[in-house]
């Protein structure tokens, strides 16, 4: 009913000499010729010898480590004997994380706050500072003698008669820190409050002026300011009231930052000393929030910490995440956890350029870092563990970490088979049927 079908010539010597053996011995020597009836009960034969013998193949090849079967990258026992190789002349350590270990790097990872760093902070009041403008009015009772006879307003009475004042031009003060007033001369502003320059130029006017009075204004703070720049709606130099301006008072003042708060870091830069938190931190922790200072530099940055994930996860992928920080649980959650048709749940690693000195006293670690004072190091979780899973609540990812998953063993088998049963069969069942 087929007809005549010519079939490809096929014997054993057309076989790998791994299955050339079984095939000889248990399918028999296939049918020859140019002009034969097909026996589909040979090719049934090899089908199931093949898949008799396949784990035996497998392990002669060495699956692992042939280089036959494609593989996103090393296996669990790869990364194990890694502790046997060096990077950079730093010898790469192995550590089974553990919750003692994970408190540990929560530990070496905080860093002292604004508050810690910088103090609360204090008003800073009304003094005057070089640069600032002043308005300065002078009072004399009548009968005026200085100031009161030139036609000035008439804005005080008492007892029936008028005093007079004079309102001076806009005083700068200069880099000596003083400003010229009529009658008195040079006055030392620079360091003095409003109220004692009017003290002082009061007293130089006794014995000049009728009672005289004098009122002192801040028209222009040039001195007490903040600059502030970075991931704001309007950068600029915001001036500081008596009362003190907070940090969040400032930024609310330049329109608040442009990036998410949990993605932004702010930086406070006073004299030598720079400092930096995220700012949801300092919105969770009022003490945070502290009183700025004349010349404090304030710079709002987009902060984009990531780590990468590869190998057997469910995405492999740079994933960024928020300057407070980030879980291991939390991450494989990001990268989609693990493949359950090939994931090892043992072989879970993260690996990190940890700084020295979060490692100090670790046994079993030998310390020998790198120039930039950090150690190449491969942190293992075993997932299989239901306990790892609390653990991984608590251990922190870094920034420019790799989460890697390995393969399962049978995963890499299967791959095998699949490219035995890709090139094996073909050659079985190849055959050209002529109509």
């Amino acid at each position: 009913m087929l007809g005549a079908v010519r079939a490809v010539r096929l014997g054993s010597h057309c076989l790998p000499p791994a299955l050339r053996l079984c095939t000889d011995k248990v399918c028999g020597s296939p049918p020859v010729g140019s002009q034969i009836v097909f026996d589909f009960r040979w090719i049934k034969n090899l089908q199931r010898a093949i898949s008799r013998h396949l784990l035996v193949i497998s392990a002669a090849f060495g699956v692992s480590s042939c280089g036959l079967v494609s593989t996103a990258g090393p296996s669990a026992g790869d990364v194990v004997h890694a502790t046997s190789s060096n990077l950079d002349q730093s010898q790469i350590s192995v550590i089974d994380v553990s919750n003692e270990l994970a408190q540990r790097l929560i530990e070496s990872g905080r860093t002292a706050g604004f508050f810690e760093v910088l103090g609360e902070g204090r008003p800073v009041g009304t003094v005057v500072g070089r640069g600032d403008a002043l308005d300065v009015s002078i009072w004399e009772a009548p009968p005026a003698a200085l100031f009161g006879s030139g036609g000035g307003d008439a804005r005080i009475s008492s007892s029936g008669s008028t005093a007079r004042g004079t309102s001076l031009p806009e005083q700068i003060v200069d880099q000596d820190g003083t400003v010229q007033i009529p009658f008195v001369g040079s006055v030392m502003a620079a360091g003095r409050t409003p109220k004692q320059i009017e003290q002082f130029i009061i007293s130089r006017l006794m014995g000049k002026a009728n009672q005289p009075q004098v009122l002192v204004r801040i028209s222009q703070n040039t001195n007490r300011t903040v600059t502030v720049v970075g991931e704001v709606a309007n950068s600029a130099r915001v001036p500081l009231g008596p009362r003190g301006e907070r940090l969040l008072d400032v930024l609310a003042t330049v329109g608040g930052t442009r990036q998410p708060v949990l993605k932004t870091t702010i930086q406070v830069a006073r004299d030598a000393t720079v400092v930096d938190m995220p700012l949801e931190a300092v919105i969770r922790d009022p003490k945070q929030n502290i009183r700025l200072q004349a010349g404090d530099v304030v710079t709002a940055m987009f902060q984009s910490y990531s780590f990468t994930a590869l190998g057997a996860t469910g995405r492999n992928e740079e994933v960024p995440f928020e300057a407070t920080g980030l879980t291991l649980a939390q991450a494989l959650g990001r990268s989609a956890g693990l493949q359950d048709s090939r994931a090892d749940a043992k072989g879970v690693f993260i690996f990190r350029f940890e700084p020295a000195s979060a490692l100090a006293g670790q046994s079993g670690i030998a310390l020998n870092p790198l120039p930039d004072g950090t150690v190449p190091v491969i942190y293992r979780v075993n997932l299989r563990d239901p306990r790892s899973l609390f653990i991984a609540q608590n251990f922190p990812m870094r920034n420019k970490d790799v989460l890697y998953v390995s393969n399962a063993p049978i995963a890499d088998i299967q791959k095998f088979v699949n490219v035995i049963y890709s090139t094996i069969l073909p050659l079985a069942t190849a055959a050209t049927v002529v109509p």
